[in-house]
């Protein structure tokens, strides 16, 4: 069998499975686009999928190319990448998507005029629009790296400022020797609180509270007597 028609979330999965079904390399199949993919309102109504129709080129006939050296196919990266920009084209924003892929999770940096209106007080609005990024694109992926989504080097600077909080509500409750309780916020400020302090042996911290009430309390560590 010289060609297949396959389907995906994307083109790209879509070509990928073309691949594997053909055991060729990407660079030897002629693609064409039977249809492309709808993420439908937000990704998350009236969905279609991409279809394509792959054949193998004349030249790559009769040829094979083990599965473990086919080029891979990041579809969640790319996904995720797209979403972006489309939610920042519901939002009337006009601006460049930057993609870094990481061990632990997807960077996806916004490029712009005017970007930084995208953070929003306290990071709210750039956390929100993280979170419904998370939701469409894990909707239906296996892969569940996480999403992170930045502009003018934000995350970096609230991580240094929440590095430079921790410290200084850590020393007061010390020296107060009592717990210290800190204004509710999301799940990544929290992890960071807890991260900076965790090899603190006379401190310790814990969350408490419910949904966007969470609250970090850093407490000195009791010693046995």
């Amino acid at each position: 069998m010289n060609f297949v028609e396959t389907e995906g979330k994307n083109i790209d999965e879509a070509i990928r499975k073309a691949c594997e079904q053909l055991n060729v390399s990407r660079e030897d199949l002629e693609i064409e686009v039977l249809s492309d993919a709808s993420s439908g309102f937000l990704g998350l109504v009236g969905a279609k999928k991409a279809q394509i129709r792959a054949t193998i080129k004349e030249t790559a006939a009769g040829q094979s190319t083990p599965t473990s050296s086919l080029t891979p196919y990041p579809s969640s990266v790319e996904a995720a990448q797209k979403t972006l920009l489309d939610l920042l084209g519901f939002l009337g924003v006009n601006a460049a998507v930057e993609v870094k892929e990481e061990e632990e999770r997807v960077l996806l940096e916004i490029k712009g005029d005017g970007s930084g209106l995208l953070i929003g007080r306290k990071g709210q609005t750039i956390d929100a629009l993280e979170y419904l990024l998370n939701k469409i694109v894990h909707k239906d992926n296996q892969e569940k790296k996480r999403i992170v989504v930045d502009t003018e080097n934000y995350r970096a600077r609230r991580e240094e400022s929440l590095d430079r909080m921790a410290r200084r509500l850590a020393d007061k409750a010390k020296r107060l020797g009592r717990a210290v309780t800190i204004s509710p916020m999301n799940a990544h400020d929290r992890r960071i609180i807890h991260k900076t302090l965790q090899d603190d042996k006379d401190l310790r911290t814990w969350s408490t509270g419910t949904g966007v009430y969470r609250k970090v309390v850093i407490s000195p560590e009791k010693r046995a007597s």
